[in-house]
């Protein structure tokens, strides 16, 4: 339920989305801003710091155990490009809880101290990610995709960190509500009762903060090149990796069959070819993925882990289903059986609505995009999937994310995919 965007004076007020919960007392309430680190580095690191912090009333551990009085929590959630303050408790509660958390926002003082924790655990934390084979393995992709800047290392340097100020993190935490956001509710209040109580406790300006400008990142490969990370591992792991088409909401459906029916499962292709024919493969998989927004392109991404002395093998078989797909018409039935029985018995119920409704928003969908994807099922067919691959999988250029053991590495045979280029971990994090 969609409300309206200015009161009777004029005044600039969030749109509000609105479900009510008919089955229990409990509350969720959040702030939503098209804002995240991506916009500001330091946004995330505010977020954290508000945690240390305290107020002209109440230490950090008496905020603490006054929200644990009331049943309730609270939360800032910074992602790349959304930022969102969670409340969530007792309806009962709501009112005072509201209070508490708007007072902290706008009343937290700095604290050096404070700073110097926050500073101390973020470095530990990032010389730990850099330990961690998966992010290593995500930051090669980020830059298989988008190249040196990437959404992956697009981050503040270790230098950065070390000489953030406290006022201007408090200065973030001040103004966060000053820029547009939407106040997303799911709890008992009636519509009319919850409009009337959120006004009443959130107070905006007069004209909302333009959002600061978005960093923006390049599709780049247009030709077959290799990225190798060295990490001490037994195995190999190999991604492939490639930015598709524009999204278009046409192909959802199709989508989601090509990927049950190509990798995206047990009985698909690529499990069946490299797993379980030929023993390539301990594990396996390959996707063309949707994005989260409208002016994002699709993803391609095939991923294996194998031995290390079977690497160009492995590589090899992937190849071969990249460039030719096997056809099994018994196979893509049970493909797109399997997605039409998951939207027949999917349910999307509760605070879950409003997730759905600001998804579908942000790929320009409206209604319940669903029933799109059901009614295309009927006149699906295997030529639909021969089709889909040939214009969007095969003959492609893509990079060969490579992570592995630098002693056990075969240079020559990587040669033959692509040039090859060896990161560092400061390139791939990017501190």
């Amino acid at each position: 339920m969609v409300l309206g965007t200015a009161d009777s004076l004029g005044q600039p007020i969030p749109d509000v989305l609105y479900v009510q919960n008919k089955d229990n007392d409990l509350f969720s309430l959040s702030y939503r801003f098209d804002m995240g680190r991506w916009n500001n580095k330091l946004l995330s690191v505010a977020a954290s710091y508000i945690d240390y912090l305290v107020t002209d009333k109440y230490s950090a551990e008496e905020i603490s155990k006054n929200f644990y009085r009331l049943a309730c929590t609270y939360s800032i959630n910074v992602q790349n490009d959304i930022t969102t303050i969670n409340l969530t408790g007792l309806q009962q509660n709501f009112a005072e809880a509201t209070a508490l958390m708007e007072y902290v926002l706008v009343n937290c003082k700095p604290d050096d101290k404070a700073l110097s924790s926050l500073r101390e655990g973020i470095l530990k934390s990032r010389s730990n990610a850099k330990l961690n084979k998966d992010n290593v393995l995500r930051g090669l992709r980020s830059y298989g995709l988008y190249g040196a800047k990437n959404p992956f290392n697009d981050c503040l340097s270790n230098d950065e960190i070390d000489h953030i100020k406290a006022d201007e993190l408090i200065a973030i935490l001040y103004g966060i509500t000053q820029f547009k956001h939407q106040v997303l509710y799911y709890g008992p209040m009636t519509a009319i009762a919850f409009t009337a109580s959120i006004s009443a406790a959130h107070k905006l300006p007069a004209v909302f903060t333009p959002y600061l400008p978005k960093s923006i990142f390049a599709n780049v490969a247009t030709e077959p090149q290799v990225l190798f990370a060295k990490y001490d591992m037994v195995q190999t792991e190999i991604s492939w990796i490639r930015n598709s088409g524009v999204y278009d909401s046409s192909r959802e459906a199709l989508v989601e069959v090509f990927n049950n029916y190509f990798g995206g499962g047990m009985n698909s292709v690529v499990f069946q070819t490299l797993r379980e024919s030929k023993a390539l493969a301990y594990s396996t998989y390959a996707y063309y993925t949707s994005p989260g927004e409208k002016e994002e392109h699709f993803t391609t991404m095939a991923y294996i882990g194998c031995q290390a002395d079977k690497m160009t093998e492995a590589m090899q078989g992937m190849n071969e289903l990249l460039s030719k797909i096997p056809v099994s018409e018994q196979r893509f039935e049970l493909a797109k059986s399997s997605f039409k029985k998951d939207l027949q018995t999917q349910r999307i119920t509760g605070e879950d609505i409003l997730d759905a409704y600001l998804q579908a928003q942000r790929k320009g969908l409206k209604g319940d995009f669903r029933k799109m994807e059901y009614l295309a099922l009927d006149s699906m067919s295997l030529k639909n999937i021969e089709a889909f691959h040939a214009s969007q999988i095969s003959g492609k250029a893509y990079t060969y994310c490579v992570i592995g053991s630098e002693a056990k590495r075969d240079k020559e045979a990587l040669k033959k995919f692509g040039e090859v280029k060896t990161l560092s971990l400061n390139e791939i994090f990017g501190y």
